[in-house]
């Protein structure tokens, strides 16, 4: 599996909002099998980066499903999908990006 980090998210170089959030991309060899592969790898990742932790938003682009729900909805005019806007204005401190935008996870810790 090879890591980078870099600025932009889902193909879209330079996305407002995200200063100061850690951004991690994963390239699995071979390729996930599914979300639930996705979800496994990404909280790893963050268990291991944020101690305890709390998963705010994602995409699952092979079912093109995001969580919240229909977040996207209220963004259908902006460039910014509704997953990434949740995560970034609650609070996110780290992103996943899986496959170049396949998954995407974002977290914030929580303090105990």
């Amino acid at each position: 599996m090879t890591e980078s980090t870099g600025n932009s998210l889902c193909g879209l170089p330079g996305a407002p909002g995200l200063a100061g959030i850690t951004q991690i991309r994963l390239y699995p060899e071979p390729s996930l099998d599914d979300y639930r592969a996705a979800m496994q790898l990404a909280d790893t990742e963050a268990g291991a980066r944020l101690g305890e932790y709390m998963l705010l938003s994602w995409y699952d682009r092979d079912r093109d499903f995001e969580s919240p729900q229909h977040a996207s909805e209220c963004h259908l005019d902006s460039a910014i999908p509704g997953y990434v806007d949740y995560g970034v204005s609650h609070g996110a401190t780290l992103i996943v990006d899986i496959e170049s935008g396949r998954f995407v996870f974002f977290y914030m810790p929580v303090d105990l």
